[in-house]
């Protein structure tokens, strides 16, 4: 059973979020009742999660052997049971009862974002069209996004900055983001709306992929330093988040991008711990391709990412590192161990 906002309103530490997040928060958390005379703590999976008793009456049994009995709904069950400590060595319901459970990291994250998107709020920004109310952006920053994307890899002390850098510019239906061929200027959020992402192929426009709301794009030409490789047009009305290059590549970018040298990556992939990818065209991978590795041209890994294993770490290479860049940076996007390897294959030739 789901919890709901009432319920989590008042909980330490979550009581602290804004009304939003923990609307978004009450759909990822598990109520669970447990019968009279059970042990919740080894009848349901606690690791890693905070544990809550919100209705009944729990015994538990501590470290030092001692008892306490802990009543749902009082002041002391609005704390995790074992905060800051551990958990009981043991428990036993004396009645009936409810037991919500929290992931740990995942209450973290969503906490870090809701107090800086507060504090970004609070902080006049540079020069933009509008105040932005980011505590509520739930569409651009939802707990997906902040789990599964870049975002949540950022280092804390860069979020405060990207709220700061964010542009938040409002487009029409229709209206043309990014044009094929255009030096690559800015990396875009979409916080609503949905866009298409389309290339030029023998005259006619081929449709690539669909976005939405949490989506991002742009940033492929930024990774690599190269022009737009496809165009993006918005499909309904909407509103983006912007950041311009320099910013990108030193809040977003520097962060996520991973680098590695040959006699490294061999000896990891010798050792099992990673494994070779090749994001040149089939051609060049059958002409001189690393052995065991996958083949995925670049222009394809938006729509493969369900093929690759996000247990294994990848090293990808491409000729020059151009491509392998800009192909490590969209896995790590989307929560993949990736990294390039320095200079790419026509490094190696030249050495």
């Amino acid at each position: 059973m789901l919890a709901d906002a009432n319920t989590l309103s008042r909980l330490e530490p979550i009581r602290g979020l804004s009304r939003v997040r923990m609307d978004e928060l009450a759909t990822l958390c598990r109520l669970d009742s447990c019968p009279m005379g059970s042990d919740p703590l080894k009848l349901l999976d606690v690791a890693g999660h905070f544990i809550y008793l919100i209705s009944g009456e729990l015994r538990v049994v501590l470290h030092d052997g001692s008892m306490r009995v802990l009543v749902g709904g009082c002041d002391a069950a609005s704390w995790p049971i074992g905060y800051k400590t551990v958990l009981p060595l043991s428990s036993k319901a004396i009645t009936d009862v409810e037991i919500l459970r929290m992931d740990f990291d995942l209450l973290d994250i969503m906490m870090t974002w809701d107090e800086l998107s507060s504090v970004a709020e609070r902080t006049p920004a540079r020069e933009a069209p509008e105040q932005a109310s980011w505590s509520t952006m739930t569409g651009a920053f939802s707990v997906q996004a902040l789990t599964s994307s870049a975002l949540a890899q950022l280092p804390p002390a860069h979020i405060h900055n990207l709220f700061q850098r964010f542009e938040r510019i409002r487009v029409k239906r229709g209206q043309p983001i990014i044009r094929e061929g255009d030096v690559g200027d800015y990396f875009y959020l979409i916080e609503s709306g949905r866009c298409e992402v389309s290339k030029r192929v023998g005259g006619a426009d081929l449709l690539l992929a669909e976005l939405k709301a949490g989506d991002s794009f742009g940033e492929e030409a930024l990774v690599s330093d190269s022009r737009r490789n496809a165009s993006v047009v918005m499909k309904t009305d909407g509103v983006l988040l912007r950041l311009a290059k320099p910013d990108f590549i030193a809040l977003v970018q520097a962060p996520l991008l991973h680098v590695i040298e040959r006699d490294e990556a061999d000896a990891q992939i010798a050792a099992g711990a990673a494994r070779w990818l090749d994001v040149r065209y089939p051609a060049e991978y059958n002409e001189d391709g690393l052995s065991g590795a996958i083949n995925l041209p670049l222009n394809e890994i938006r729509t493969a990412f369900d093929l690759l294993d996000k247990q294994m770490p990848y090293i990808v290479y491409c000729q020059s590192g151009r491509r392998s860049s800009a192909a490590a940076f969209l896995l790590a996007q989307h929560g993949f161990k990736a990294s390039w390897l320095c200079g790419g294959l026509g490094r190696q030739e030249r050495s």
